[in-house]
């Protein structure tokens, strides 16, 4: 069996893999819509990268490569440094179906002599791989997915019992900043089951509380602290910025004020409840065609049907769990994995230790979101 040198592996791929030069990538309308992945390793791409290109790990290209969920027709260019190792990984994709995956003639430093645009990306300091090497080794999160939950903007509406289980898993995950919105004080009642207070923080701001027990959790983290009650008149401002909103609150006013920020600043929802003994849990985004809270609750239940926790009572370790699913659909949808609990309500029973999923539709006379969302599609 003759050995063959690296040189002459090359050479055959050159024959076998389309490639495609930095200019073409920019100038060639069949590129417009390409998929840009830089496959260099993350001291290099700490340099500068393409701007639009996302990162690849070459070793686990196959397995990195499914949580874009492309199509097999998808044009897909690859970056390496010179143009040598984007035609291995550019054959690797080629024999897992996808035929358009082309290799970047050049690599990054043919696209820098182009001197076409570059930017330097996030990257991830020793510290924060230190911190998150059980998530880096995880094949669907992995470098380029803990960067995306650096990047990520959370706001997170109430800092009680739902609050307190997601502020603490988003901030332990690395999420890089998290917006706390509450305007209540710790009070001795809320210890039962508001985990993130403590008896040295009775009578201080929920969000002071909160913010200084999450520092002290991970300090690589930004953590922003506003006292303030959110409302009709407020909600699309206070949420502003942010990516992903997360609803702890525990009335029905707050819940459709939040709906209807979201709406107007067009975000993504993860909303939850807790009644006594049982949970619930949604994900709404009617920007994105998804149903929108009013979808699901047309009108609020009378308050005479729905008492909140300190009327009727809640086990404590029913926020813990309720709310740790809420911080899951938070991490799977920054990390673009999974399936998103869109048109759909988990339901939790605690005293059977029960999850049932039913399913709802979007509502096409819905009050909220039904005529803007039309004219955003």
């Amino acid at each position: 069996m003759t050995i063959r040198t690296s040189d002459e592996l090359i050479q055959n791929l050159r024959q076998v893999v389309p490639r495609v030069t930095p200019l073409q990538v920019v100038n060639d309308p069949i590129f417009s819509n390409a998929m840009i992945f830089d496959i260099r390793d993350t001291v290099d791409i700490a340099e500068g990268k393409i701007g639009s290109a996302k990162t690849l790990n070459q070793r686990f290209i196959e397995l990195e490569i499914e949580q874009y969920g492309l199509t097999a027709d998808q044009t897909i260019v690859i970056c390496c440094y010179g143009g040598r190792m984007s035609l291995i990984a550019a054959r690797s994709l080629q024999q897992l179906g996808y035929a358009n995956a082309y290799s970047l003639d050049g690599g990054f430093a043919g696209w820098v002599e182009h001197g076409l645009p570059i930017e330097k990306p996030t990257t991830l300091t020793s510290a924060e791989r230190a911190r998150y090497r059980r998530h880096l080794s995880l094949p669907k999160v992995g470098e380029a997915g803990q960067i995306k939950l650096k990047e990520a903007r959370v706001a997170l509406v109430g800092a009680g019992g739902l609050g307190s289980p997601i502020a603490y898993y988003l901030a332990a995950a690395g999420i890089g900043h998290i917006r706390l919105i509450d305007a209540d004080i710790v009070e001795e009642s809320n210890l039962q089951r508001q985990i993130i207070h403590s008896t040295e923080t009775i009578g201080q701001p929920k969000v002071e509380s909160a913010k200084s027990r999450l520092i002290e959790l991970n300090p690589l983290i930004e953590v922003e602290a506003v006292n303030a009650r959110l409302d009709a008149d407020n909600a699309a401002s206070l949420l502003s910025g942010c990516e992903i909103v997360v609803d702890g609150s525990d009335n029905f006013d707050t819940r459709y004020a939040v709906n209807a920020g979201i709406i107007a600043n067009k975000q993504i929802l993860v909303s939850a409840s807790i009644f006594q003994f049982s949970g619930q849990i949604s994900v709404f985004a009617p920007h994105l065609g998804a149903p929108c809270y009013s979808c699901l609750f047309p009108e609020a239940t009378p308050s005479n049907l729905s008492p909140n926790c300190s009327t009727a009572g809640v086990i404590g370790a029913l926020a813990g769990v309720v709310g740790l699913l809420q911080a899951i659909e938070v991490l799977k949808l920054v990390l673009g994995i999974g399936e998103p609990l869109y048109g759909k309500l988990l339901t939790f029973d605690g005293l059977t230790s029960t999850i049932r999923p039913l399913t709802f539709p979007r509502r096409s006379d819905c009050k909220d979101c039904s005529g803007k969302l039309k004219n955003s599609q």
